[in-house]
């Protein structure tokens, strides 16, 4: 290891000063605040879930409206919602995202062995803020990705632990209310934790059958949205995926051989990901890196696919910063964040509705990035707890 990465490895998790948490707290607050001003019920996307659990209370079906994308439990989960006043979700929706993203960052804080108090910690989750567009743009959305990017963490810090049962409880109960973190049934599976992987599967099953007995159309998930999912025939919803089986048609490429493309990076994704939990190295980095990778090949075929979904993986990466061996350490970790600076113009790019490109640019590269890191096996200093005591002896 240089000396120049123990320096700054070593200085990444010494305590910060209360000048960098003013900065923080100014950071986060203004995205808060900024969203509380341009919205009138707390973000676009969690009012459709929201507007959902208001047709159930009114008698309706909430699968009328074909934006909604969720398994029944979210309409009993959103219910609470849909008691309060648009004035009560301007101010608490935007709150409690922001809530779910910090204290997600401090579980991949807590996984890496960072302290609490760090630099990093201070740093990291206003340069997240200020820095990376979709994290910014998943407050102002409010979209229910949120509770997935504490989830993935805090299950991980709980594997790591070896609370197994515990991390299942807390993937099933997140895909209860979005299945975004379905991935991780293939991690509880290549750690042959069969157990945990059927509590993880129980979990949101009996959430959602025992939610749909409330509702007046049990079935419409699998009957309307389900296909509408399959089918990815929205033309408002195409222009902001990300996938490049959405995005290659828009390039001129044939939709059945785009699908295929994307299948086939994603089954090499999976492949990697195996392979990376295969070489069963001490530390935090394998459940991290395996965690990523299947999460990013599962965003390479998933419809839709938008660019909040980078912030489950992009923070739980950023963490493990300080590691020895960490894929955040390499130049083309940064390299495939570029796309996503704000306030960068880029040419041709300039309508929101082009912006799917940058974002398919962002996630194929960054899946590219780990899958290759977690190829090729690079050397790596062995982490048993925290990287605060192996940065002293670097």
């Amino acid at each position: 290891m240089s000396e120049g990465k123990s320096d700054i490895s070593g200085w990444l998790v010494r305590p910060a000063s209360w000048h960098l948490w003013a900065l923080l707290a100014a950071v986060l607050g203004a995205a808060t605040v900024r969203t509380t001003r341009l919205t009138s019920d707390g973000g676009m996307d969690n009012a459709i879930v929201v507007r959902a659990a208001r047709t159930w209370l009114d008698g309706g079906s909430p699968y009328d409206d074909p934006h909604f994308l969720y398994l029944p439990g979210a309409v009993l989960a959103a219910a609470p919602q849909a008691l309060l006043s648009p004035t009560a979700l301007r101010m608490l929706v935007p709150l409690a995202v922001t809530a779910c993203l910090a204290a997600g960052w401090a579980c991949a804080l807590r996984l890496h062995g960072i302290p609490p108090r760090s630099r990093l910690a201070a740093l990291g989750l206003a340069g997240l803020t200020a820095g990376f567009a979709p994290f910014a743009h998943l407050i102002l959305l409010a979209n229910w990705t949120a509770t997935a990017a504490l989830a993935l963490p805090l299950g991980l810090l709980l594997a790591s632990r070896g609370r197994w049962a515990a991390a299942a409880v807390v993937f099933g109960t997140a895909i209860a209310l979005k299945p975004v973190l379905l991935p991780m049934a293939l991690l509880l599976a290549f750690a042959g934790r069969w157990r945990a992987l059927a509590l993880m599967i129980a979990v949101p099953v009996t959430a959602s059958t025992a939610s749909a007995l409330f509702l007046p159309d049990p079935t419409g998930f699998f009957t309307r949205t389900l296909p509408f999912l399959l089918k990815g025939d929205d033309d408002f919803v195409r222009l902001y995926e990300a996938s490049p089986a959405a995005v290659l048609p828009r390039l001129g490429v044939p939709p059945g051989l785009a699908v295929l493309l994307a299948l086939l990076a994603a089954a090499a994704g999976v492949a990697c990901a195996y392979r990376r939990w295969r070489r069963a190295d001490p530390g935090p980095l394998r459940l991290t890196e395996t965690a990523a990778a299947l999460m990013l090949s599962a965003f390479l075929v998933s419809r839709p696919s938008y660019d909040h979904y980078l912030v489950i993986v992009v923070p739980l990466l950023l963490a493990s910063l300080p590691c020895a061996g960490s894929v955040a350490r390499g130049p083309w970790f940064w390299l495939a964040l570029v796309p996503q600076l704000p306030g960068v113009t880029w040419p041709y790019l300039e309508p929101v509705q082009r912006r799917a490109f940058k974002d398919a640019l962002t996630l194929c590269a960054l899946t590219f990035t780990i899958v290759r890191h977690g190829w090729a096996g690079q050397r790596r200093v062995p982490v048993k707890s925290a990287p605060v005591t192996a940065v002293t002896s670097f």
